[in-house]
């Protein structure tokens, strides 16, 4: 079959390493967030099951699914834009836990339902290392213009 390949959503080349090296000393490192790969529609990362991210009933804890979400869904949309005229902040999220996960990975994919001007919604899909559905999350991003310096 023979088909056009699909174009790539990214305005500027996305810098993986640096993004993660940014992450390193805030909220990512300390949960241990990493992202992994990028693919011409989505981006992907990981964060642990361990001490970091359990609640105290020993499962992971809800609120640390969508801060992998708002991580992925974040870093996605500023690097959808042209960062030199306009970033992005997460205006709403919500999200849908459906399995519990007590050790290993969690693994996140952020893919665009919409990429408009002033705003953006994202999916992420949270799977544990076995594939199985963990969380589903929606992330709307506000697209805003930077001041201009003069």
């Amino acid at each position: 079959m023979s088909g056009n390949p699909k174009p790539s959503i990214w305005h500027t080349p996305f810098p993986l390493e640096e993004a993660n090296r940014k992450g390193l000393d805030c909220a990512n490192g300390h949960l241990g967030i990493e992202l992994l790969e990028i693919g011409d529609d989505c981006l992907k990362g990981r964060m642990p099951v361990d001490q970091r991210t359990r609640q105290p009933a020993g499962v992971l804890h809800g609120g640390l699914s969508v801060a992998l979400a708002e991580t992925l869904a974040s870093w996605a949309a500023a690097y959808v834009v042209d960062p030199a005229q306009f970033h992005c902040v997460g205006q709403e999220i919500n999200a849908n836990h459906v399995r519990a996960v007590s050790a290993g990975w969690v693994y996140g994919e952020a893919r665009p339902h919409h990429i408009g001007k002033s705003s953006q919604v994202w999916e992420v899909k949270i799977t544990h290392e076995d594939g199985k559905l963990v969380s589903i999350a929606r992330v709307t991003m506000a697209v805003l213009r930077k001041a201009i310096e003069y």
